[in-house]
């Protein structure tokens, strides 16, 4: 196969990534940064603390990490035929890479509200500020380095997983690649698909370390 050949089948490959990566990475935040922060808020000395809370929440986050993503893909092809009508094409991968990464993420949230100081929690508190308060005004900006170090992670994560949904029908580089890499053995096209994998995954990197080191020096100044 010759690079003109190649072209418009890498460039629908890679849009077709970049869609389900765009789409999982919102779904996850808006999953994983709540049950992230709940984890925190109902541990042991926590403002909302609650043992069987904390225990159930952290039982589904542990089951959904521990399960390889493959299977997981296959597991939720009735779950995502009812909910998006299909089991197949990048729309049909959002659903399994969200719930695939939102455990993920989850942890990396609460490792990163952890880090922040109890001295500026007690502070709002003292100060009359509710939960709420405390978790927008204190530990979600306080940890918003470390939490977009955390999304970045997440996001080449999601590049990985996307990958291994091409091998069931979610289209992509990772379709690409078996069907026409893999299958036709064109390890010229094989080559490339991993190329492009690798700038994008250098692409997310850089991005998600410029942002922690503009934040980290705006706080650091404020």
């Amino acid at each position: 196969m010759t690079w003109p050949e190649m072209q418009p089948i890498l460039l629908q490959g890679t849009v077709d990534t970049l869609y389900m990566v765009g789409w999982s990475t919102l779904v996850t935040v808006l999953g994983g940064l709540p049950l992230g922060v709940l984890l925190v808020l109902t541990d042991r000395g926590g403002l909302l603390a609650n043992k069987a809370v904390n225990k159930a929440v952290g039982v589904v986050v542990n089951v959904g990490r521990s399960l390889p993503f493959i299977i997981l893909v296959v597991a939720l092809i009735p779950f995502t035929r009812l909910v998006v009508g299909t089991s197949i094409g990048p729309t049909a991968a959002v659903v399994p890479l969200s719930i695939g990464a939102i455990p993920f993420f989850a942890r990396l949230v609460e490792t990163a509200v952890r880090e922040v100081d109890h001295g500026l929690v007690e502070a709002v508190l003292s100060m009359g500020g509710g939960t709420g308060t405390v978790v927008f005004k204190a530990l979600l900006p306080q940890a918003l380095p470390s939490l977009v170090a955390g999304l970045t992670t997440t996001v080449i994560t999601l590049v990985g997983y996307s990958a291994m949904a091409g091998a069931v029908g979610a289209e992509g580089l990772g379709s690409k690649a078996i069907t026409y890499g893999y299958q036709r053995f064109e390890t010229g096209f094989m080559l490339a698909t991993v190329v492009v994998l690798l700038a994008l995954v250098t692409a997310v990197q850089l991005l998600g370390d410029g942002a922690v080191r503009l934040l980290s020096r705006r706080e650091r100044t404020t």
